[in-house]
């Protein structure tokens, strides 16, 4: 029990887990006979197959994994790859690596082969699988499936009483050493690759059901994890390593899919996925109390998945006038279908027409594109097969040409002037149309200038799925940008057009296909398709930005078609066509979401639906503007219209009699940064409370603030080079004073609306106004102790202060300078320093301060400022000289990364001192650390940037912009609990954004009055929690984590199992003696074991 407890602690400290509550920690008595009966406390011998590169993180969760499993059986032998000789020999086949790993088991003295359980897993990594054309993919996974078998049946014919587990790694995503990866672009690398995975899963799903898991002994048996190990996301989107603190969350995350693919699933089983700041770790119950296996868990198969029916995809058509304009119609606003000689589209995979006749068995058909079944300008067989806009053209033009068939990419023949590209976002749409109209131009069946032409866009799904990874790259203004771009070309370029702007999907109710687990799709697949969509939990904020954004996307492109922008000339026009703006997922009789309609990953769709978005769009160019279908039900029948008598037209804003709204009026300038205040209940407390845990806003009487050059706001108004080494004190979010809270946002000016007598705040930038400002610019963190002896005094000597009776509320902000200058003086600087010096600065406040409040916030992520670039010499000069150790090392080199590391390091020692009870003796004494600056997020310019708006001139100290959103970030953090206080900001300006005080908690949050109320006893299901070291800035809601900090189960459990020896020996000692004593006197004396 004494190992387990030491195992309990070291968990603590690397997973920073806050308890570990599992039970039935105990091996099976006796030990089981049967594979299917196997406790995680029964296995003796954990080994690893897989290994074919060096994998930092697939080293860091096998030994994650290591430790967990040790956590039940403390004799657990083990042993990892060793890095050196397993990658100098670099691809060892499985076989290899099976046949080493038995033969360290058969010679390990300490392992008896007939009697011990053994553990094996079995990594296949899916990122050193090498395709260079599509073709390849089935002789990729045939091979791949081959090795795995072979291995197999190595360790079958040599290995008793063993449990494999395969599982696939995908999680390198920078390793991969193809030589011809770079042959397709991002959007068809990432789709390629999850299809690619996908497929060797459901291949190796069918060789296990196939070898009946090679299970025809009780002593051994094969398991296969349903969910790969994927990595990050985020590089694939950003090209961005991950910090050394997401990477390190990232691991703990996959760390807890092995272990919960390695247990019995259990009803509600908690999800292996980061539950806002949790992650929680299921543990083995009284009724699933053993390792997972097909004997005691049956699992889905992919192959057990009959084929989809065929449904019936062509449409009968009603109409009876096919005929054309008497002649050519010379404006766009008399354009009848019959007119139209050219058809067009650009787009994303759904225009592309990727998987849409593929079934769920054939995941990587979805890497096909059937561009001749795409729904706006496919032109397969005809109307009465495959529903598409040009098949239903063709009633009326038997000639009209420009359609795609067949399959294939953009670039070739059967594709024509189908130039979507998979995986394709706003941003390339404009390559598109240049593509596009180049084709129109040289292609003998066209006449350019007198042929009218239909040209379908329709794009911005791909956009809504990362949107979260880069808010300026995929914000509405880029998103909008980019297509008037693109519209722009073809209003330049084009004569005789009529374009379809389709609106993008209203995309989150397709969330509902990956809800129910029983419809049997892919979630994990999609995840890496579109995390920003899917990912999001239920209610939560990030799932409403996800919404805000899908519909701010339609209401753009209506904007910009309102302004008038392309009806300029007679022969074009741009026309929104809305029947996407509503979806409504359809649903078996049971309830259930209607699979059929996607294909099979279901995220793309498959022909059942393009039909219905053909027959859809078709009907929307016939509907008047102001009186357009907008939505899309899947379950009711579409019939398609047809032109009338009196409306035989296409449909424009002419021939509709619709009046543009006119273009949106353009906001003015942001003259200011200042805020809004809502907060109805300013009043203190109804006497002056003794208690800091009982302090209101309006009983704050004073301000300070201790820091560096952030606080004292140098440059922050700066408007040319010689204002930078300028203080702008006044508008320092901490303690500026100048203006008004509708002008300027500080802290001091929103809390003068809770008490307009505030003192002791910044104005100007003369040191005459400094107030209690005791920040210099330059200042570490060593400087800390004689800016607070510097502050005291000041306190004491000014006679409008009463420094016994006044509450006051002082603001700490320091260690970037420490960061941008530990290469130079690692000794004085190191992390133990600073979390030193710091706390010699609160020791004296606590000493000699009465009644006050201390905020000390959490440093910042300092390597975002090498992202900040301008092309100025303030920018390219002064900014090295400001943070040479970060400016100054190349990105990924090892340099950068020793910055990150102790950059990491500085966070977790002042949330180590901070956590502790040093400063808890006095009740009008409080010291709370403000995590907002964790995991900042600054908005980025689309090419990867930092946005230099939030900067000064000299791309390192802040702007006002920055000053204002620092002080309403931390007033916010201010107002929430700890433990479950916001720890990121994203820097987004709204003035509308500052909490108020609550009716039940109108108090300023400690640790003391953050404590909940005594919970009442329930029966909960058994779980271990992972308190992760930060929240992910993709999906952006707090939720509430365990209350106690990281250190204290650790700290208690050192001085228990300290102070337990202690007492053992002295007892042992006594009895010793004892014995001695009576073994003279001829006397017996048992004594009782402890």
């Amino acid at each position: 029990m004494l190992r387990q407890l030491v195992l309990i602690l070291v968990l603590g400290v690397i997973w920073t887990t806050a308890a570990f509550s599992c039970t039935k920690m105990f091996p099976s008595q006796p030990p089981p006979s049967s594979v299917n009966s196997v406790r995680p406390s029964d296995v003796s011998v954990l080994s690893f197959i897989g290994f074919k590169s060096p994998s930092s993180e697939l080293s860091t969760v096998s030994s994650r994994l290591r430790d967990l499993l040790s956590m039940y059986n403390p004799d657990l032998i083990s042993h990892l790859p060793d890095d050196t000789n397993a990658f100098g020999q670099h691809r060892n086949s499985l076989v290899v690596q099976a046949k080493e790993v038995t033969f360290d088991m058969q010679n390990n003295q300490h392992i008896i082969m007939n009697r011990d359980w053994k553990l094996v897993l079995l990594f296949v990594q899916v990122d050193q699988l090498c395709v260079c054309e599509q073709q390849q993919i089935s002789s990729v996974i045939r091979s791949a499936v081959t090795e795995v078998d072979k291995a197999l049946h190595f360790l079958h014919s040599q290995l008793q009483r063993t449990i494999v587990s395969i599982a696939l790694w995908d999680g390198e995503t920078q390793s991969n050493d193809c030589v011809c990866k770079d042959r397709i672009s991002d959007g068809e690398h990432r789709l390629e690759q999850a299809m690619l995975t996908h497929a060797l899963l459901e291949s190796l799903d069918e060789l296990m059901v196939q070898r009946k898991w090679y299970s025809d002994r009780e002593d051994f048996v094969v398991t296969l994890q349903d969910v790969p190990l994927i990595g990050d996301q985020s590089f694939f989107i950003n090209k961005t390593p991950l910090s050394d603190s997401k990477a390190s969350q990232h691991s703990d995350r996959l760390t807890v899919q092995i272990w919960s693919n390695l247990l019995q699933p259990t009803v509600d089983q908690p999800t292996a996925e980061n539950n806002g700041e949790m992650l929680t770790l299921p543990c083995p119950t009284e009724e699933r109390a053993f390792l997972r296996t097909e004997g005691n868990s049956p699992s889905y198969h992919h192959s057990n998945d009959s084929p989809l029916l065929h449904p019936f995809t062509g449409t009968a058509m009603p109409c009876n006038d096919f005929s054309p304009s008497e002649s050519t119609p010379t404006t766009v606003h008399e354009l009848r279908p019959a007119d139209i000689k050219v058809v067009a589209a650009v787009g994303d995979s759904l225009t592309a027409g990727n998987g849409i006749p593929s079934g769920p068995n054939n995941i990587l058909d979805v890497l096909s594109q059937y561009r001749g079944l795409s729904w706006s300008v496919g032109g397969d067989d005809n109307l009465t097969t495959v529903t598409t806009l040009p098949n239903i053209l063709k009633y009326f033009n038997p000639s009209v040409t420009g359609f795609s068939v067949g399959k294939g990419k953009q670039d070739t023949p059967q594709a024509f002037l189908n130039q979507a590209v998979t995986g394709a976002k706003s941003t390339n749409v404009p390559t598109q149309v240049q593509a596009l109209v180049a084709r129109m131009k040289n292609d003998s069946r066209i006449n350019f200038e007198t042929d009218w032409k239909v040209i379908s866009v329709f794009i911005g799904g791909n956009d809504l799925c990362d949107f979260c990874y880069n808010s300026l790259r995929y914000s509405m203004e880029s998103y909008a940008r980019n297509v008037r771009q693109s519209l722009d070309y073809l209003h330049q370029q084009v004569p005789r057009a009529f374009v379809n702007l389709i609106e993008p999907l209203h995309i989150t109710p397709l969330r509902e296909m990956h809800l129910n687990s029983s419809v049997n799709c892919p979630t994990w697949l999609v995840d890496i398709l579109c995390p920003c969509v899917i990912l999001p939990k239920p209610n939560s904020k990030a799932l409403e930005m996800a919404e805000e954004m899908n519909r701010g996307y339609q209401r753009v492109l209506n904007e910009l078609v309102e302004s008038g922008r392309y009806d300029t000339r007679p022969d074009f026009t741009v026309v929104v066509q809305p029947f996407f703006r509503e979806i409504v997922v359809p649903k078996l009789p049971d309830g259930r979401p209607d699979r059929s309609y996607f294909s099979a990953d279901c995220f793309h769709l498959s022909q059942k639906s393009q039909t219905l978005m053909a027959r859809a769009l078709w009907n929307n160019m016939l509907e008047p503007l102001g009186n357009k279908t907008v939505e899309q039900d899947f379950m009711v029948p579409i019939d398609l219209k047809c032109p009338s008598k009196n409306s035989p037209f296409i449909r424009t804003y002419n021939n509709s009699e619709y009046e543009y709204a006119g273009p949106s009026p353009t906001p003015g300038p942001v003259t200011n940064w200042g805020s809004d205040f809502s907060c109805n209940n300013h009043s203190p407390s109804e006497t002056v409370p003794s208690s800091v845990h009982k302090l209101r806003p309006a009983d704050i009487k004073v301000v300070a603030a201790l820091g560096d050059s952030t606080t004292a706001a140098t440059g922050a108004k700066a408007q040319n080079l010689f204002q930078l080494d300028r203080n702008d004190r006044g508008v320092s979010w901490s303690i500026g004073g100048d203006g008004t809270l509708d002008t300027v946002t500080t802290i001091p000016n929103i809390l003068k609306k809770f008490n307009p007598s505030l003192k002791g705040f910044s104005r100007g930038s003369t040191v005459r106004q400094k107030g209690f400002n005791m920040a210099v610019a330059g200042a570490k963190t060593s400087d800390i102790l004689a800016q607070v002896q510097a502050l005291i005094q000041a306190l004491k000597g000014n006679k409008e202060v009463n420094f016994e009776n006044d509450w006051k509320m002082v603001t700490i902000f320091i260690g970037g300078n420490d960061l941008c200058h530990y290469c130079l003086d690692q000794n004085n600087l190191s992390p133990k320093n600073y979390s030193h010096s710091l706390m010699l600065g609160l020791d004296m406040l606590y000493k000699e301060v009465p009644k006050v409040l201390v905020n000390v916030v959490e440093i910042m992520q300092i390597a975002v400022v090498k992202s900040v670039k301008k092309n100025t010499l303030g920018c390219s000069l002064l900014q090295r000289v400001s943070c040479p150790c970060v400016i100054n090392p190349s990105e990924n080199s090892p340099e950068m990364e020793e910055i990150k590391r102790i950059n990491h390091q500085y966070q977790v020692e002042i949330q180590y001192l901070l956590s502790s009870d040093r400063y808890d003796g006095k009740e009008d004494f409080a010291v709370v650390l403000q995590p907002f600056l964790l995991s900042s997020f600054i908005p980025q310019t689309g090419d990867g940037m930092a946005n230099p708006d939030f900067f000064s001139l000299d791309c390192f100290h802040i702007s006002d912009r920055t000053h204002a959103e620092m002080a309403i970030a931390l007033w916010n953090n201010m107002l929430e609990p700890v433990g479950r206080k916001q720890a990121y900001n994203n820097f987004t300006h709204d003035r509308t954004k500052i909490h108020c005080p609550s009716e039940a908690s109108p108090f300023i949050f400690t640790k003391t009055n953050s404590q909940p109320s005594p919970p009442v006893t329930t029966s909960v299901p058994t779980t271990t929690t992972i308190t992760a070291p930060t929240v992910d800035p993709t999906f952006p809601e707090t939720k509430c984590p365990i209350s106690t900090p990281i250190w204290v189960p650790v700290l208690v459990g050192t001085l228990s199992l300290l102070a337990g020896t202690i007492v053992a020996w002295f007892i042992m000692s006594c009895t010793n003696n004892k014995k001695n004593k009576y073994s003279k006197e001829g006397e017996e004396m048992k004594a009782t074991g402890l």
